[in-house]
């Protein structure tokens, strides 16, 4: 028993290996290789290796799209509905040109729009919808942000003296309106006659038709001028509603006191945070719940790499006592086991982070040619709002994604590692 002691220990004069050695990388690599009686190991490495570059791949496209959504969504609604909204209280809003000034004197303020809102039906000679009609300047019109840029149809020129209305392009085809027809607008609001207040109908033409690229503003947007709104509705020389466009929506707090201080009179606001605050809370909870489930993706992979390099180790027992007894240190068989281990991790990890960054770069002409080649609708936007499938990459979340499955990959190989550098030489070559 002495003299097996003995030979299982390492010559006295030999040298240690030095850390990571080539000689280390040499082995580790060579355990990686299948050969044809015992592939099953590497079967099981090549699956590790799918498996974490689908799910980093995974990881960053779905992040990319979940930040492409909040981007555009946040863009299409705040850029048609803006950042502030002032409302009057106590007395009727007929100062708001005064009030208007005062709040385009604001430092980091962009734009300020007055306007008149109300929801009516509109209708056509082959279909009807109901709408929100907002009156508005011709000159704010073209300057609002959703809609300067996004005119299919017609023009904007003056608009206040057309007489008649700019449209959604989704509406329009809903309607079976082109430019030139007429539609009719229809509120419960109209003249007080002696029996009470009677509806209001009236027909106008449609001067523009314009593509926000948001369906549910496409679909439900009438804009007419100014003065015409307010003698439709009721509201001579009045206004419903200030909006209020900003240069930081994302920092709101600090301009909001300013605008406070700016109106002078009784007045409610809110901001964008408030009117759409469920809106965007539940997406970024979606958010990151996909990102937990899809990391269980990585998990498993990582794993695989586990039970695999405990089968190699299985396998190459007889192989590490040799190394042993042949002066290879405890030290130079852990590193042996996690170089193996990890050059799946980490080839895993950057062959998903190429592909996702290239998927999520090219999201929406692969889902243009599956929509060609599967004659369906993979996006439709009635359900997700958007004409096309967005998709922002941030280098902050790819390098949340790579640093995540670059850990969990190292993790996964600490144990077999461990496990092959304490394995008992003698005991590995009793049977041999």
């Amino acid at each position: 028993m002495a003299h097996a002691e003995a030979a299982a220990a390492p010559r006295g004069g030999a040298r240690a290996t030095r850390a990571f050695s080539p000689f280390e990388w040499i082995v580790a690599l060579r355990y990686l290789r299948a050969r044809r009686a015992k592939s099953f190991v590497s079967v099981i490495a090549g699956f590790s290796f799918a498996g974490i570059m689908l799910g980093v791949a995974t990881l960053i496209v779905v992040m990319s799209v979940m930040n492409g959504f909040r981007q555009e969504l946040l863009n299409k609604i705040v850029g048609i509905n803006g950042h502030v909204f002032v409302q009057a209280t106590d007395t009727p809003f007929t100062d708001y040109d005064a009030v208007a000034k005062r709040l385009e004197a604001v430092p980091g303020v962009k734009l300020v729009i007055p306007m008149i809102e109300g929801a009516a039906g509109v209708s056509s000679p082959f279909n009807q919808s109901g709408a929100l009609v907002r009156g508005i300047a011709g000159p704010n019109l073209r300057r609002l942000p959703g809609i300067e840029g996004h005119v299919v149809q017609g023009t904007l020129d003056d608009f206040d003296k057309s007489g008649g209305v700019a449209i959604g392009q989704r509406l329009a085809e809903s309607l079976g309106l082109s430019l030139g027809d007429q539609v009719s607008v229809l509120t419960a609001k109209g003249a007080q006659t002696p029996f009470g207040v009677a509806p209001r109908i009236k027909s106008y033409p449609v001067v523009a038709i314009f593509q926000i690229g948001m369906s549910e503003f496409d679909s439900s947007f009438v804009y007419m001028p100014m003065a015409e709104a307010q003698s439709y509705f009721n509201k001579d020389g009045e206004a419903s509603v200030i909006e209020v466009f900003v240069d930081d929506p994302d920092h709101m707090d600090a301009v909001r006191l300013r605008l406070d201080r700016a109106i002078e009179r009784p007045a409610v606001m809110t901001d964008w945070r408030q009117r759409n605050k469920t809106f965007f809370d539940a997406l970024n909870v979606e958010r990151n719940v996909m990102f937990i489930i899809l990391t269980l993706i990585v998990l498993v992979a990582a794993l695989n790499i586990i039970s695999g390099l405990i089968m190699l180790v299985k396998d190459k027992s007889s192989d590490i006592a040799i190394l042993r007894t042949m002066g290879a240190s405890r030290g130079s068989i852990l590193r042996i086991f996690l170089i193996a281990g990890a050059s799946i991790g980490v080839s895993g990890t950057f062959a998903g982070l190429a592909l996702g960054v290239l998927v999520a770069s090219n999201i929406e002409r692969i889902r243009t040619a599956l929509n060609s080649l599967m004659h369906a609708d993979l996006f439709p936007s009635e359900l997700y709002f958007l004409s096309h499938l967005p998709s922002v990459i941030e280098p902050g979340d790819v390098l949340a994604v790579t640093g995540m499955a670059l850990a969990l990959s190292l993790l996964a190989t600490v144990y077999p590692s461990w496990r092959a550098a304490n394995l008992d030489p003698v005991e590995a070559l009793r049977y041999e």
